[in-house]
């Protein structure tokens, strides 16, 4: 999937005003190059531009224009993996100290917002809805298991306390995390672009990247316009929209689409009155929350094709609809779709594919609050401090199945199968 810019009905680019960044031209040299303009390349460039290191960016698009300006704006506590399943995997401590990574980044995330003044609509508390009871003995032992780290902002909650959060009653139970949360992605990603410029990194939209290759002096870039780069280091972060660009990264990282639309502003009061966002516990999960002006902004439905639906309004509100039948009458303003990117197993695909080149992809729906950390770790490693992205190196991604010519039907297969389930 090419990203072709803000899509033309979505309500964060109608609600964020977009400074525009010059195409990249002729011969440029610089010592860091980062290709993709979203979280995890402004998180790189903010770190490195404050080290006074020579930083460029380039987007093929526009800035923030990709999966980090069209998201659901959730803030997710923990790795993607479960801890459960980490500890299993690594044992305690190696566990541990991926569980407090994910909280760093939560505090990173944070810091970020203060420090540059962002203001992205930043707001606490998101809800895990189970629909289907057999999802609470997994939450119930997730409560407990954070508890030994110490994390207590997260509690269980009956059938009618759930329905009382949420404002429908088609739910079981579930969670309240505290300490999560929801906020504006675009705006988030144009306040970290104007962090990183005013430290000083040159940042490029419309600027696509072919291929690249090592040289005797550093890295060569091709773009699709005949202007080149040379760099002495490469960070890859173009998550969903950097096929062809490595072997290695497309064999484990999958782009795939997802979409949202926003309400007309409502007139009822029950539907998250807390102003909590909201997720379930869906294979292909239901996303909400309210914006600052009483809309609902909701996201649900996939597809693993190179293009998107012909109506993503009708497509996502019958989703909608069934999370709130009572909206039926309510006209929908805005609906748009965006392509993220996944692994095997949902960890993030975060390597040192050969030296001096870096990649952080594959978030898999939670990278508001890791991809702008992950893209700081990068950094760090290409300076010197290599220790969180050899732990991360450790996820199991493993390949998908057929390659990459033949993932797309195997996926499509699988993910069925775990749609399909989840209407039984």
């Amino acid at each position: 999937m090419k990203n072709t810019g803000h899509p033309s009905d979505s309500w964060y680019a109608a609600t964020a005003s977009a400074p525009a960044y010059h195409a990249l031209s002729g011969a440029h040299h610089t010592d860091v190059c980062i290709i993709g303009g979203g979280y995890t390349g402004l998180g790189a460039a903010i770190e490195l531009a404050g080290k006074k290191i020579d930083v460029t960016v380039l987007d093929s698009a526009q800035i923030g224009s990709g999966a980090s300006g069209r998201n659901g704006g959730q803030i997710h506590t923990g790795q993607r993996v479960d801890p459960e399943r980490l500890e299993a995997l690594f044992g305690a401590d190696q566990a541990r100290q991926l569980w407090d990574m994910s909280e760093d980044a939560k505090t990173s995330l944070y810091d970020l917002i203060r420090t540059h003044g962002i203001d992205c609509d930043l707001k606490p508390g998101l809800v895990h809805a189970w629909h289907k009871p057999a999802y609470e003995p997994d939450d119930r032992a997730y409560v407990d298991f954070v508890a030994r780290y110490g994390y207590d902002r997260v509690t269980l909650l009956d059938k009618v306390q759930v329905a009382d959060e949420l404002g429908t009653d088609v739910y079981y139970g579930g969670t309240l995390d505290r300490g999560g949360g929801h906020l504006h992605p675009l705006k988030l990603a144009q306040g970290l672009a104007r962090a990183a410029t005013d430290l000083g990194a040159r940042l490029f939209e419309n600027s696509h990247v072919i291929s690249y290759r090592k040289i005797a002096k550093g890295i060569h870039l091709h773009l699709d316009n005949g202007a080149t780069v040379t760099c002495q280091r490469l960070l890859i972060c173009g998550n969903g929209y950097m096929e062809g660009l490595s072997e290695e990264i497309d064999s484990h990282v999958m782009p795939i689409n997802n979409f949202i639309l926003t309400t007309e502003p409502l007139d009822d009061p029950a539907i998250l009155p807390n102003d909590y966002a909201a997720a379930d516990s869906r294979f292909v999960v239901n996303y909400w929350r309210k914006t600052p002006d009483n809309r609902l902004l909701f996201g649900g439905g996939e597809n693993y094709t190179p293009w998107f639906p012909k109506d993503i309004k009708a497509f996502v509100r019958n989703n909608m609809l069934k999370v709130y039948p009572q909206l039926g009458e309510v006209k929908i303003s805005h609906g748009w779709g965006g392509t993220l990117a996944i692994t095997m197993s949902r960890a993030p695909f975060v390597r040192n594919l050969v030296p001096n080149v870096y990649a952080s992809a594959g978030y898999s729906g939670q990278g508001v609050v890791l991809a702008p950390y992950f893209g700081r770790l990068l950094a760090r490693a290409i300076t010197g401090n290599d220790h969180d992205v050899s732990l991360l190196s450790r996820l199991p991604t493993p390949a998908f199945f057929g390659g990459r010519l033949l993932r797309w039907p195997a996926l499509v297969a699988g993910l069925s199968y775990y749609a399909l389930r989840d209407r039984l």
